[in-house]
C-alpha cells in the first residue's frame, strides 16, 4: 500500500502543478501581465474569513450527504459496513480521482476494492452501490442544469452563443451518459458482451503472454454480482427515497460553497448563474482529460463562464481560485489524511495479527 500511496503522488503531484502554473500563465497574459495579477490579489485579500471558513465546512457536508447516499445504498444491498469506513473511503476514493486522470472510474475502483476488502463481498456487488450512487448524482447534476438553464434564458434571453452552445453540448453529453450507463446496468447481456470483447481484444495485443482465462472467469462472476445488486435496487423503488434525498442535500451543499466565496468578496450573484455554472464544470470533470482535478483547464472553464454571465473579470478569477482551494486543494490533503490513515492501520492490524501468532 505504502508503494502504490507513494506512485499516485510521483505521478499526481508534478502534473498538478503543471496544471497550476498553465493557470496562472493564463492569467498573466489575459488580465494584461503585473498589473491585473495584483488587482486578482487585492480582491483576494478583502476576503470575509468567516463566509470563507463556512464554505470548507459546507464541502465537508457535502461529503457527508454524498457517504451517506452511499451508505443507504449498501443497506439496500444487504452491504454491512461502518458509516465512519463509507465516510472515510468516499474521502480516498475522491483522492485517487483528483491525482490519477481517469475521472471517477479510479476512485470508484478504489472504493470497491476497500468496501469488498473490509466486508468479505463480492466487489460486484459493492460496485454495483457505487454505480447507482454515481447515476443518482449524475442525474440530479443533470436536472439541476437543464431546470437552471431554461430559467436563466427564459428571463434574462442572453445572447451569447458560446454559453448557449456549451449548455446545449454539456447538457446533451450529460443524458447520453446517463442513459448509456444505465442502459449497461440492467443489461447483462450487453455488458458480458463488451467485457468478453475488451479481454479478447487485450488477449490479442498481448500474443497469449497474459494467461486471461481465470480473469475472464472472475469477471463473469463480478457482473452477476454486479446486476444482481443493481436489480435488488431497481425492485426496491421506496428504499431509494433517502439516497435520493442525501444527494439533494450533497449537491446544494456544492452549491453553497460557490455562493459563500461570493459572499466571501462581497458580490451578489444569482443562484441560477451558481448552478449553471457548478453543472456544467462537474459535467466536464467526467471526462478523462488526463489532467489530474483538471487543474488549469477547469480554472479557465470556470473563470470564463462567469464572465459570460455576468460577473466582473477580476471577481471571477478572485472566486475561481477561491472556490478551487476549498473543492480541489482542500478536498486533497482530507484524502491524503485519509490514505494516510488506512495505510496506519493496515500496518496496525499487520502487526496485531503477527503478534497473535506468537
Amino acid at each position: 500500500m505504502i508503494t502504490e500511496k507513494r506512485s499516485i503522488m510521483r505521478r499526481g503531484i508534478p502534473l498538478l502543478l503543471i496544471g497550476l502554473s498553465i493557470f496562472l500563465v493564463y492569467l498573466y497574459f489575459f488580465f494584461g501581465g503585473v498589473t491585473g495579477l495584483t488587482d486578482i490579489s487585492a480582491k483576494l485579500q478583502t476576503a470575509n474569513l468567516f463566509y470563507y471558513s463556512l464554505a470548507f465546512i459546507s464541502i465537508i457536508l457535502s461529503m457527508l450527504f454524498s457517504s451517506l447516499t452511499w451508505y443507504r445504498l449498501l443497506n439496500l444491498l444487504s452491504i454491512r459496513i461502518a458509516f465512519r469506513k463509507v465516510f472515510l473511503y468516499r474521502w480516498v476514493g475522491t483522492f485517487v480521482d483528483l491525482l490519477i486522470p481517469a475521472e471517477s472510474i479510479s476512485g470508484e475502483l478504489s472504493k470497491a476494492y476497500l468496501v469488498s476488502k473490509n466486508s468479505s463481498v463480492d466487489s460486484g456487488k459493492a460496485m454495483a452501490s457505487i454505480v447507482s450512487h454515481r447515476i443518482l448524482t449524475m442525474t440530479i447534476t443533470f436536472g439541476g442544469l437543464i431546470t437552471s438553464s431554461v430559467y436563466f434564458f427564459l428571463k434574462y434571453r442572453p445572447t451569447e452563443f458560446v454559453l448557449g452552445f456549451t449548455l446545449v453540448l454539456v447538457a446533451s453529453c450529460s443524458a447520453l451518459s446517463i442513459v448509456l450507463l444505465g442502459y449497461l446496468s440492467v443489461r447483462e447481456h450487453t455488458t458480458k458482451i463488451i467485457v468478453n470483447w475488451v479481454i479478447s481484444f487485450v488477449g490479442r495485443i498481448s500474443r497469449g503472454r497474459w494467461k486471461l482465462t481465470e480473469f475472464r472467469s472472475k469477471a463473469e462472476k463480478m457482473l452477476k454480482a454486479f446486476h444482481r445488486g443493481i436489480d435488488i435496487l431497481a425492485r426496491n423503488p421506496r428504499g431509494l427515497t433517502w439516497p435520493v434525498v442525501f444527494s439533494i442535500m450533497s449537491w446544494f451543499c456544492n452549491l453553497l460553497v460557490v455562493f459563500l466565496v461570493f459572499t466571501s468578496i462581497d458580490f451578489k450573484i444569482s443562484f441560477i448563474s451558481i448552478i449553471i455554472v457548478y453543472s456544467i464544470s462537474a459535467s466536464l470533470q467526467t471526462i478523462p482529460l488526463g489532467i489530474p482535478g483538471e487543474v488549469g483547464f477547469m480554472e479557465i472553464v470556470m473563470m470564463t463562464l462567469y464572465t459570460l454571465l455576468g460577473v466582473p473579470i477580476d471577481v471571477s478569477a478572485a472566486a475561481t481560485m477561491l472556490i478551487r482551494i476549498v473543492t480541489l486543494w482542500f478536498t486533497l490533503a482530507v484524502g491524503y489524511a485519509s490514505v494516510q490513515w488506512i495505510g496506519i492501520k493496515a500496518v496496525m492490524g499487520s502487526k496485531q495479527s503477527n503478534s497473535e501468532k506468537f
